[in-house]
């Protein structure tokens, strides 16, 4: 009898253990399987771990505390796991406005090419990461000529790439080609703004015309070459601006007259008084040197993009805190 007793114990014992982990019966949805309530194990995420997938990766410290988080401190797991969530992170950095970065230029034996490459902060500007990426994108742009669409769809996946270790927005914004056998090119201030000539002549003279452009933002090449709607906008403009000051309409109309006959001359880059010699048009320097600029391009990084005011770093601390990002 004792033995019958202790033999049917350890089979209710066991029976029990089992049923932990067979199918039960639900009225409402079928089979289904029913488990012990077990607490899940809690991996101490540690400084250390962090710092060692940050090396490994290069993304943010909260970003990779997150994944190790999740990944209960498999440094390995969290990298995966960062690999694949790593398009939903730079679609949701491409809804920050880029309007920091880097004007890269780049010449060959036929002209030359300059390639704007956006970024959200001065900071990430100066990123070695970026700045490689960055003068990549100038590489291939003077290799082979590629328009704006098709640069930007070669270097998609590396950008995303670049998005999720860096954490910023980042977009190749544009690109402009410069054909001529002799172009003097020049970049200001760490490539905020990048210029290049081209013509033919003295070298000094077309470099000097470079830094010209860079300070004046010249529309046009020659004054002949101003469109007439461009200068009838100008007029109106002009005259609108002399009328809220309160002059009759006639006397409006001369004033703004003598403004147009300047108009034109102030937007080309010939008519232009000359930056380093006032007294001079930009046309009067070319010819004394035996030297003429037939196209120019200027880009400046941002220039027509609306940039918006970001949360102070108080507002992003405490956003972090709150696990808002």
């Amino acid at each position: 009898m004792k033995f019958f007793t202790a033999s049917f114990l350890a089979l209710v014992s066991f029976a029990a253990t089992a049923s932990a982990f067979v199918p039960s019966i639900s009225s409402n949805h079928g089979p289904a399987f029913r488990t012990r309530s077990l607490a899940p194990l809690q991996a101490e995420i540690t400084t250390a771990l962090i710092k060692e997938l940050r090396e490994l990766t290069g993304a943010g410290m909260m970003d990779c505390k997150k994944a190790l988080q999740e990944s209960e401190g498999d440094v390995e797991k969290a990298i995966e796991n960062m690999r694949t969530s790593g398009q939903l992170k730079a679609a949701k950095k491409a809804t920050k406005v880029a309007a920091e970065g880097q004007i890269v230029v780049r010449s060959d034996a036929s002209g030359a090419a300059l390639v704007e490459v956006n970024c959200q902060t001065d900071f990430v500007a100066k990123d070695e990461s970026f700045l490689a990426f960055a003068a990549k994108v100038a590489d291939v742009a003077i290799q082979s000529r590629p328009d704006i669409e098709a640069l930007k769809a070669q270097f998609e996946e590396e950008r995303t790439t670049l998005v999720a270790k860096i954490g910023e927005n980042i977009e190749v914004r544009r690109v402009s080609y410069v054909d001529g056998e002799k172009c003097a090119t020049y970049l200001h201030n760490g490539g905020k703004i990048g210029v290049v000539v081209a013509g033919e002549g003295d070298d000094v003279t077309l470099k000097n015309m470079c830094m010209h452009v860079c300070a004046s933002a010249p529309q046009f090449l020659s004054p002949e070459d101003v469109p007439e709607d461009v200068v009838e906008k100008e007029r109106k403009v002009q005259l609108e601006i002399a009328m809220n000051e309160g002059k009759p309409a006639d006397i409006a109309e001369k004033m703004v007259s003598g403004r147009m006959k300047k108009f034109a001359g102030e937007v080309a880059l010939k008519g232009q008084p000359f930056v380093m010699e006032p007294k001079k048009s930009v046309g009067d320097v070319l010819k004394e040197n035996k030297s003429d600029v037939t196209s120019f391009v200027r880009l400046e990084v941002g220039e027509g993009i609306a940039k918006q005011d970001g949360p102070s770093f108080a507002e992003e601390v405490a956003a972090m805190a709150k696990g808002e990002k």
